[in-house]
């Protein structure tokens, strides 16, 4: 890399860094959640409540042990709720509970107001938009052979 690009890595690194660790405190403080566990009710919620843990897991590009662990914290604070697959009895459901949908829409306003706060109000549109082009390219090209983590 060049140092126009070595300062631009660093900085999309850091600002990454820092956004996420910002908007994962803010879930934290008030809703006793994390960021990732603020995306996995997201996830359940846009899919009529409940994933398979394999679906959920590849949609968030997580591994398999990862979203299990989370899942469990998750259950134990009735969160989420697993039970087998209807369609096989094979597969592990991860569904939302009802206290875990009434914690997405009490934590939804400060999450979107947090993505707002530290990173859209602050940039220009056409930055943000470039940006958006840019991690589309991305993201196009690194699931590219893996289909089933498409998050977006």
């Amino acid at each position: 890399m060049d140092a126009d690009q070595q300062r631009s890595w660093r900085a999309l690194m850091m600002g990454m860094t820092l956004l996420n660790d910002r908007l994962d405190a803010d879930l934290r403080a008030r809703f006793d959640i994390s960021l990732p566990e603020y995306e996995i009710l997201v996830r359940l919620s846009e899919n009529s409540g409940a994933m398979r843990m394999a679906q959920l897991a590849d949609s968030l590009a997580h591994s398999r042990s990862r979203i299990t662990h989370t899942i469990t914290r998750m259950q134990r604070a009735e969160l989420v709720e697993r039970r087998n697959a209807d369609e096989d009895g094979r597969g592990v459901v991860a569904a939302l509970t009802d206290r875990g949908f009434e914690r997405l829409r009490e934590a939804a306003p400060v999450h979107v107001n947090g993505v707002r706060d530290y990173l859209i109000d602050l940039v220009d549109p056409t930055d943000f938009a470039a940006l958006g082009r840019a991690m589309n390219t991305v993201s196009d090209h690194l699931v590219g052979d893996r289909p089933g983590i498409e998050m977006r």
